[in-house]
């Protein structure tokens, strides 16, 4: 699949998809939110808005309140690449979106989920 046609699937398409694999490994929908808000900076609102408007990814990611800069430190493979070397920064975002759904259905905590700093 192209690029391009990955990036003209709309957000309500896969939204329902991240939803059942996160709840089908016992994870709540609001951690979804929780996930998704930390990453986009999109309230639980502007998310509702994206999906009811079906906006594509592009759009999606290009009228994000404000990407997490600690997003960089999304770190792993998904799909078969190393998000941290993809070159295409929508792709990129894309797959952060991915890896972040992944860690969440896997079990990790939401703390190590949003690269939250250690203290002491």
């Amino acid at each position: 699949m192209s690029n391009e046609r990955v990036f003209r699937m709309t957000f309500a398409s896969i939204y329902p998809l991240y939803v059942t694999k996160v709840e089908r490994k016992g994870r709540t929908v609001d951690e979804l939110h929780t996930v998704l808000t930390w990453l986009t900076g999109y309230d639980e609102a502007g998310l509702r808005r994206a999906i009811d408007s079906e906006v594509d990814l592009r759009t999606f990611f290009a009228q994000a309140p404000a990407m997490n800069p600690n997003a960089t430190l999304i770190t792993g493979v998904i799909c078969g690449y190393r998000v941290e070397e993809i070159a295409d920064p929508l792709m990129q975002q894309l797959r952060w979106m991915d890896k972040l759904v992944d860690e969440l259905a896997r079990g990790k905590k939401l703390a190590s989920i949003l690269r939250a700093e250690k203290v002491g």
